[in-house]
Order: structure tokens, then sequence, then C-alpha cells
């Protein structure tokens, strides 16, 4: 019999010190996304940017896409003076904080109608920084918890994360409409994304207040000279900037590929396109980053310790089940995702109107993803991560079916309120557990890059599917393919099934850890 808490010592944990941590943190990283997406979309709309042009800014968030390509920098590299005096997870956060303020400063400064590169400059920076804060606050979650307290963590980030949503979105459009007179006004825009940085102080007041995490410093011993650091900074550098030109003008060629493919299937030859383009840039960063260990730039041990290590970490500890653990992470969000890409369009082809859409989508939506959370929480608390894990994979793909039901019903703002609470209630609990399950997979010695791999896994099969839900839906209709999505669920629910019989569920006692297989146990040494 597992080591079950009882509700009231479930709930409970809901206050204790480091949950709250993360609600402060989750609002610090959740600020800084819609001012890249949807708030500088309506800034720039309103400044005259065409629209083709507004959707180009879309690669901001390149960034969080791609954080394993310098996490491991997190783990390795330390900040000087920084790190001395506040450690290595706090060194890197607050940099990274005062980093989204000054990218936030630099895109207010410049007026789109006058230098729209200098703030495509600024978007740039955002993501980057932005998605630097979510690697080291990951990080920071999984090092200075146990795992039993993962799931309520993930809780409260996720909570703090769509209040800054709120806040970014809703409260900037807000303070523009009040400050504004109607016409575009450039003072009135840049204020705002002030007033959006000075936000960010809740961030780093939460760095400031909070202790270091208590794990063994990996990065010790690893750069014994300033002339090491700076060269490993400069081949990494070298290899990032090889990979960003290549994936984004691998384009074309990529775009021939899938014109060439199309005849066979619209959906594969997208998938083999993008895979393509991802992997000949990845090819182009990995030659770069030899040249530079032939030429003596760096040395290998450096690009072993920071690089291979973490990944040869995860592999020596699951084994063969690593392979099943890789093949989760890469679906377990595939109905959801891939259903929401075209969850809006899908409400106005069926009547409803932009007011109705904002209202539950956007607003029930949110708050019903965050009592979602709190759930998942509190639940994996109760009953454990891998049953919490089936239950969110099991409503994530039921869910679906109630779209289903919606698109042959009558438009009803009643029903859609519904329907949209439902299924940001099951997602937000699939999340909570998910989080709570991939921080259970990470080592303390890789956190940052182990934990930034997996979320990259995550999204990526799911994302590029969904690019194509546009087309499937003009082949088969909405009910079908809703039904469709649900269906994609099934594969994952066994899955999850056979993870739980193959790794230890965090929440399990210490003793009844005996029926996992030996070696699978999470190290918090390395």
């Amino acid at each position: 019999m597992a080591d079950r808490r009882s509700w009231s010592r479930s709930f409970a944990a809901l206050v204790h010190p480091r949950a709250v941590t993360m609600l402060f943190l989750g609002f610090s990283a959740g600020l800084p996304l819609l001012l890249i997406f949807g708030t500088l979309s309506v800034w720039l709309r309103e400044a005259g940017v065409e629209r083709a042009t507004i959707t180009f800014f879309s690669w901001a968030a390149i960034g969080f896409s791609f954080k394993f390509v310098w996490a491991p920098l997190v783990d390795r590299l330390p900040i000087p003076w920084l790190t001395a005096a506040l450690g290595r997870r706090r060194a890197w956060l607050l940099s990274a904080q005062f980093a989204v303020v000054a990218a936030l400063l630099w895109t207010s400064s410049f007026d789109p109608q006058v230098s729209l590169t200098m703030t495509a400059v600024g978007a740039l920076a955002i993501g980057f920084t932005a998605a630097t804060q979510d690697i080291v606050i990951d990080a920071y979650r999984i090092e200075s918890a146990e795992p039993d307290l993962q799931s309520l963590l993930a809780a409260m980030y996720i909570a703090g994360y769509r209040l800054a949503m709120i806040v970014a979105g809703a409260g900037s459009l807000w303070l523009a409409h009040l400050w504004g007179d109607g016409g575009y006004q450039f003072e009135v825009w840049s204020q705002v994304y002030r007033v959006m940085a000075l936000a960010m102080l809740v961030g780093i007041a939460t760095t400031l207040i909070i202790s270091e995490p208590t794990t063994r410093d990996t990065a010790a011993g690893v750069f014994r000279s300033t002339a090491d650091y700076v060269r490993f900074l400069v081949a990494f550098a070298l290899a990032a900037l090889t990979f960003v030109f290549v994936f984004l003008e691998s384009s074309v060629p990529a775009g021939t590929l899938r014109e060439v493919l199309s005849a066979v299937a619209a959906g594969l030859a997208g998938f083999v396109a993008e895979s393509v383009r991802f992997v000949t840039a990845a090819a182009a960063a990995a030659l770069v980053a030899w040249g530079a260990m032939k030429v003596g730039l760096v040395s290998k041990s450096h690009v072993r310790a920071t690089y291979v290590d973490p990944i040869a970490d995860f592999v020596a500890r699951y084994g063969k089940t690593a392979i099943l653990l890789i093949v989760l992470i890469g679906t377990y969000r595939i109905a959801d995702i891939v259903m929401g890409a075209i969850a809006n369009v899908f409400y106005l082809d069926q009547g409803y109107d932009k007011s109705q859409i904002a209202t539950y989508s956007k607003f029930w939506g949110l708050w019903a993803t965050i009592a979602g959370g709190f759930a998942g929480g509190v639940l994996a608390m109760r009953y454990g991560v891998h049953r919490a894990l089936f239950l969110g994979a099991a409503l994530a793909a039921a869910s679906n079916l109630l779209f289903a039901y919606l698109a042959v019903q009558a438009p009803a703002a009643w029903l859609l309120g519904a329907v949209v609470v439902a299924d940001n209630l099951s997602a937000g609990l699939a999340g909570a557990a998910f989080v709570a399950f991939l921080s259970s997979l990470t080592n303390v010695s890789f956190t940052a890059m182990q934990y930034a791999l997996f979320t990259s896994i995550m999204l990526l099969f799911p994302k590029v599917l969904a690019g194509y839900s546009g087309t499937i839906v003009d082949s088969i209709g909405y009910p079908f393919f809703f039904i469709g999505t649900a269906i994609l669920g099934i594969p994952v629910l066994a899955l999850v099934w056979l993870a739980g019989r193959l790794v230890p569920d965090p929440m399990m006692a210490p003793g009844e850890e005996s029926s996992a297989p030996r070696g699978m146990e999470r190290s918090s040494t390395g």
C-alpha cells in the first residue's frame, strides 16, 4: 500500500513555503509570454503594421522550443560574482529576470512605425530571456522540494503563470485603452510596456528573498579558468547561431520537400519536412561544435560534461525503459494540443462571437485551468502521481468528445461555457500531474538540461501534428476530427499504465519501490 496523505494534509500542503514561492515565480515566468504574442500583435496592428509581418513576430518565441540547447549552460556555467553571492540557481534567475526587464524597456523605447527592426530585436530578446528564466525556475522547483511536493508546486506555478497572463494580456490592453484616446499613440504603448517591466519586480523580489536549494554544485571543477569559460561560451555562441541560421534559412528546401511528398500524405509530408529541417540545423550546429573542438577552442571534456553526460545519465538510470518514457513524454499532451490549435477557429465557425469566446475561453477557461491544476496537485499527493497522470490523460481525451458534441449543436452560450470549463479543468489536472512526473525523472545533477529536453520533446510531435489540424478538418469535418483527437489519447493511457509498472511513483513510500527495476531510483547526486 502506497504512503497516502490524508485529504487535510494534502490541502494543507498548498500553503507550504515552497508552494507559495512557486506562485510568485510562476507569475514572473508567465508575464513576458503574451507581451511577444497577443499584446504585441495589438500594438503592431494599431501602428499600421501588416498582418503578414505581425505573424513573423511569433518567431520571437522560438527560444521556448529549443531551451535544451543552452539549458546545459545554466547547469554548468557560473555567473561571475553573483554565483558566489547568491548561489547557482538564484544567480541565474536574477540575471534572467533583469534581462527580461531590460528587453521590455528596450521594446518600449522604439516606435514600430519608425523602427520596426528595433521592435523585432526587442521581441526576440524578450523571448530568449523569458525562456532562460523558465529553465532556471524549472530547475529551482525540482531541486527545492521533495518529489512528493512536486505536483502541488506545479499547481502553484500554473496558477501564478495564468494570473500573469491576465495581467500581461487583459491588463495591458485595459491600460492602453484607459490611457489612450482611441487612436494610435506610441507613448501609451511605451508606458504599458514599462509598467509590465515594473511588474517583473514580483519575481525579482522573490528571488532575493528565497533561499538557494541545498544540492551539490555540479558546476564546480568543470571550468578551471576564465579562459576555459570564455572559450566554451564562444564555441556555444557559434554553434547556436549556426543552428538558428540554418533552421530559418532551410524553410525553402523544407517547403520543396513538402510539395514533393504532399501527393502521398499532407500530414506525413509536413512532419518529414520539418524533421529534415530540424535535423539539418542540428547537424550544422554539431559540425561547428566539432570544428571548435578540433581547433582547440573548447575541450572534449567540457562538451561531454555539459551535453553528453545529462543524456547518458538518463539512459543509464532507466535503460530500455528510457525509450518508453521518451515516447510517453512526446505523446502525453497530444490530444489537447492538436485540438487546441484549432479551437478558436472552431468557435467562430460554430457561430459564437468574439465576446463569448473571450468570456468563456479566455476568462472562465483560465480560472478552470488554475482549479484543475490545484486538483491535479492534491490528487497526486493523495493517490500518487501515476494515478493522477492516468486520470489526466483520460479526461483530456474524453473532453475532446464534448467538442464533437458541441460541433453538432446549435450555438448556446451555456453549452460553450460548460465544454470550455470541462476541457480546461482536465488540462490543468493533467498538466500538474505531468509536471510532477517529469520532475521525478530528472537527476538534480543535470536538472536544467534534462527537464528542458523533456519539455521540448513534450511539444515537438504534437505541435507539428497540430499544424495540420485545419487540413484534417477540411477533409473530415469538426465532429470526426474531435473524435479522432480523443482516439489519439487511447495509446497514451496504455503508455501511462506501462510506465506505472516500470517506474516507481515519487509519492510511494521508500520501502515500496522494490517492485521497480533496480537502478531506477531518482538520483540526487549523479
